[in-house]
């Protein structure tokens, strides 16, 4: 009796320790991916006249001479008011592809437009800020890479007293940012990190929101770990940030949106997120987390999936940097709330977006890996079932639900306890007949952790033809030790 209690905890200690194994390579492999998956976008800010919003304002495809004409104007016309209508007429060409590489080939062009965006008439530099920004919405980095003589003095407006302004030029910068690598090596040295910094504390909503943006650019370049992030946790925008994300009634949905990006690309850097839980990133997450679920339940949930899923994201990769034996002093991270707010949210997902469903399962599995604490939640408030009703909807979500489950049973008999009798058996049996061998594969884990711990289970899975359904997974290699495995523990016990 002895020896052979003494061989099956063997078996449990090598299967539990295989599966977090492989739980962590998947969880790794998955940040990796989601680290490389990037964001990047542009910014087109437009806000043509009420006159000017008919077909009139539409791209015009310009001539080197119209250019020509329209760059004298700019710069020589009898006043002020024709200077302005000729920036505004190059403007409008500038939004077509075509003009854009025309006006760069021009010798001088940029030359000129850097005079005017550092003359002393505000209408005339806002005119000339307006058409840096349309080239910085070019698809082309030749394009982003003749505005660098600009980036200096667009860097420099970011401290001036117009928001509009300010926000233009944040756009544009961002836009820049993210084409070239040769403007971001050129914008470092320029001190573009304390130049954001000083934005964060501006009290117009709009500037805030284009900082984001600009921000977030900045932190998906390549090499931004080495270059960039150090740099920006060394500032105050950490705090800032996290400030901008704290729920309330003074949150902005668009600005907490830019943040939340900016905060799991520097989450994802893994350069020193040990400051980020010290600067309270943690709990300010999980009241975020369940701010979001009362407004779901409030029926408040428009454009919220925009803000849920980085806010998702940096929870799931922060917690795998909290060490197993600080979990429990993380306060906002015992309450089942949180627990109770995911499900919440991923009903939400279910019904409106089922894409974010995997990355609700994604923190859930985070969360549950090492905490009995979070695994008596979803025993206690009832949350087994609704898991296993996501099971069909995709092989994604289907392994992500099978971890969380295997998350629970290697928590050991009392929690198994809890799981059989149940309909968790009758589900398992389902996923055994799938042809995608990682459902397969991961099914057969928690199988044998069940079995292992409540043997009953197996009993009931040799009565239901348990072993039948393997039959069809015999002759693929990655699962035969498993299934061979889970045959013993179920005939022998």
């Amino acid at each position: 009796m002895w020896s052979r209690r003494q061989g099956r905890l063997k078996t449990l200690a090598c299967g539990v320790e295989e599966l977090r194994c492989r739980r962590r390579e998947r969880e790794a492999a998955l940040r990796k991916a989601r680290r490389e998956q990037q964001l990047v976008s542009k910014r087109l800010l437009r806000e043509d006249a009420p006159e000017e919003a008919g077909g009139q304002s539409a791209a015009v495809l310009l001539g080197e001479a119209e250019v020509q004409q329209f760059l004298w104007l700019a710069q020589r016309g009898t006043d002020e008011k024709e200077r302005e209508k000729a920036l505004v007429s190059l403007r409008r060409g500038l939004q077509h592809p075509e003009t854009q590489q025309t006006f760069i080939r021009l010798e001088g062009s940029m030359r000129i437009l850097v005079g005017l965006l550092t003359s002393n008439r505000a209408l005339l530099q806002l005119e000339a800020a307006r058409c840096l920004h349309e080239l910085s919405h070019s698809e082309q980095s030749a394009v982003a890479e003749a505005c660098l003589p600009a980036t200096s003095y667009l860097l420099t407006y970011l401290s001036g007293h117009s928001s509009d302004f300010i926000e233009l030029c944040l756009y544009t910068l961002g836009n820049l940012i993210v084409e070239s690598e040769a403007v971001r090596k050129q914008l470092l040295p320029q001190g573009v990190v304390p130049a954001l910094a000083a934005c964060i504390q501006s009290p117009h909503v709009a500037v805030l929101e284009a900082l984001g943006y600009a921000l977030s650019q900045l932190l998906q370049a390549k090499e931004a770990p080495e270059k960039i992030i150090p740099s920006l946790l060394d500032s105050s925008l950490p705090q800032h940030m996290l400030r901008l994300m704290q729920p309330g009634p003074k949150l902005n949905l668009g600005v907490a949106v830019e943040f939340a990006w900016c905060l799991h690309y520097i989450i994802c850097s893994q350069v020193n997120n040990a400051m980020l839980l010290t600067h309270g990133a943690l709990p300010t997450l999980a009241m975020l987390l369940l701010d979001l679920a009362g407004a779901v339940q409030r029926m408040d949930d428009e454009g919220l999936e925009l803000l849920v899923c980085p806010v998702l994201r940096c929870l799931s990769n922060l917690l795998t940097e909290v060490p197993v034996e600080a979990m429990g002093e993380q306060t906002e991270l015992r309450d089942e709330r949180v627990v109770a707010a995911l499900f919440i949210l991923l009903q939400f997902f279910l019904q409106k977006q089922p894409t974010l469903l995997p990355e609700g399962l994604w923190l859930l599995n985070n969360l549950t890996a090492h905490s009995p604490t979070f695994c008596t939640s979803l025993l206690s408030l009832d949350l087994i079932e609704p898991l296993l009703q996501l099971l069909p909807l995709s092989n994604v979500i289907s392994v992500l639900v099978l971890t969380v489950l295997c998350n629970v049973v290697e928590k050991g008999p009392a929690y198994c306890q809890r799981l059989w009798p149940g309909p968790l058996l009758s589900c398992l049996l389902n996923t055994l007949v799938l042809s995608d061998t990682e459902v397969v594969g991961q099914s057969l884990e928690l199988l044998q952790l069940l079995f292992l711990y409540q043997p009953e289970a197996a009993q009931a899975f040799l009565q239901q033809s348990g072993l039948q359904a393997l039959e069809r997974h015999q002759e693929e290699a990655q699962l035969q030790d498993r299934i061979l495995a889970l045959q013993q523990t179920a005939i022998h016990g």
